[in-house]
């Protein structure tokens, strides 16, 4: 069977693009590890939760301005520590129960519990107290003035409290609402197949203000992790978009019925060490693998100009970028750093077959004084050992998903092993000093899509923010 005709089975009938009509398929690399928006990191499955299932309290507009959605609207007590929303009526979770105030308190609670294993934790710990003193108020108090809205209510889906309420925190990982999830968004759930397929059907109740029903009819995710069978499959219009590899654009650019979506992104992609563990403990050790490795040589001969050198974890484009000097390419420095020794470690990294990126590193290592061994994981597997719980790593070739808020700066710092402060600025200071991490570059997205599909914008939000405004051209 076809991978359209997989992902349709059960639905709309044949396979081909012409033959989809309303159902739009859209390809990952891999499983999207949860559904759950307490519980994720997996960038893709961040943004069917935002923009698919769910809603977000607020959310961002294409130039980065926080707009209403779940909240219609929000305020702040003259000394910015309460913030109060006023939510949306009319707004049902798909199995008719209303949205109410205590599902976003209940959202916002849990994510506040450490049990919960929340990653964004550190982004709610100047939050205070969450009271729901009505159906459509929500009252947050902060323990110091805040400076603007914080980021992550426009990162935290909304939870329907009725269905999860009774699941202890420490067990949501194991809730049976992640394998058939009750959302509130544009999208409903239809089906799961684990490690083939999500299915989504257009909401035709979803409330006008909040931009009304889908245009699409089914929006259908299809896991396809090896590379040339995904732009085999892009190429021959089983699937609708499908992430490429910068080396393949130009070769999709040349199919008449398809584009390439070249559109910045917040993606730094690096070494992030284990500080915790030796040999990255050491900062002069983290410092040699900075000077051995050249980031032009990477960007000119892998990236096929979707990136740019980075130096740092925030892009030049985005707000509150700091600029500091980056690290050289000096072997000589690296060599002498080391002291003639020979320091072994195994590379993490994601992917199923070749690792130019990867080989590319272990060269440039090598030649200095490490010797590197490169471990290839499917994204599920990579994430469960690169997390802020279990650290099982020494050091990781990561893309990090961003925010506007620079809030992935904690998080990232968090695996890493290292504390940063709470200001955007104090924490570029301490990754350029201390080097938990080493980053390579800025990456561009590039993603290869059918053109019978119309209405389509991506951008630093990511791919899906404008989901249900696309349409199929008839």
């Amino acid at each position: 069977m076809t991978l359209a005709g997989a992902a349709l089975a059960g639905g709309a009938c044949g396979s081909g693009s012409a033959r989809r009509g309303r159902t739009v398929i859209y390809a990952s690399g891999a499983e999207l590890q949860t559904i759950n928006p307490l519980l994720a990191v997996h960038p893709l499955a961040k943004q069917v939760q935002r923009y698919v299932l769910l809603t977000t309290l607020a959310r961002y507009d294409s130039a980065l301005n926080p707009q209403p959605y779940l909240a219609r609207a929000w305020w702040w007590s003259a000394d910015k520590k309460t913030l109060t929303f006023r939510l949306a009526p009319g707004v049902r979770w798909h199995d008719g129960v209303a949205t109410t105030a205590r599902d976003v308190a209940w959202t916002i609670n849990t994510a506040r519990d450490p049990a919960t294993g929340y990653p964004r934790l550190n982004d709610l710990a100047a939050l205070a107290f969450v009271d729901d003193p009505n159906d459509s108020t929500v009252i947050l108090r902060f323990s110091r003035p805040q400076r603007a809205l914080p980021d992550v209510f426009t990162d935290l889906a909304v939870l329907p409290a009725h269905l999860l309420d009774t699941v202890p925190h420490g067990e949501l990982r194991r809730a049976a609402w992640n394998e058939r999830p009750v959302g509130n968004g544009p999208f409903r759930f239809v089906a799961h197949e684990s490690h083939r397929r999500w299915v989504f059907a257009a909401d035709s109740a979803f409330p006008p203000a909040l931009g009304g029903p889908p245009r699409l009819d089914r929006f259908i995710v299809v896991v396809v992790d090896e590379p040339t069978t995904k732009l085999a499959a892009l190429t021959s219009g089983e699937i609708d978009f499908a992430g490429i590899q910068p080396a393949h654009a130009a070769f999709v650019r040349k199919n008449p019925a398809l584009a390439v979506l070249d559109y910045a992104e917040i993606f730094p992609v690096g070494i992030v060490f284990n500080t915790r563990q030796p040999p990255f403990d050491d900062l002069m050790v983290r410092r040699a693998v900075a000077l051995a490795l050249d980031r032009q040589e990477i960007v000119d001969g892998y990236l096929y100009g979707f990136g740019a050198v980075a130096d740092g974890p925030v892009p030049p484009h985005v707000p509150g970028y700091v600029p500091l000097r980056p690290l050289p390419t000096n072997p000589d420095s690296a060599r002498r750093l080391l002291g003639g020794r020979r320091l072994a470690f195994e590379l993490l990294t994601v992917g199923s077959g070749e690792a130019p990126l990867e080989q590319m590193i272990q060269a440039r290592l090598a030649s200095v004084g490490f010797d590197v061994s490169i471990r290839q994981l499917e994204l599920t597997a990579f994430l469960d050992r690169v997390n802020a719980r279990r650290h099982d790593f020494t050091a990781a070739v990561l893309g990090t998903q961003g925010d506007p808020g620079l809030g992935y700066l904690t998080t990232l710092a968090d695996l890493a092993g290292v504390a940063v402060p709470d200001d955007a600025t104090g924490a570029q200071r301490v990754f350029h000093d201390a080097l938990p991490a080493t980053f390579l570059y800025q990456s561009r997205g590039a993603t290869g899509m059918n053109r019978r599909v119309q209405g389509v914008r991506m951008d630093m939000r990511g791919e899906l923010p404008t989901v249900a405004e696309w349409q199929v051209a008839p």
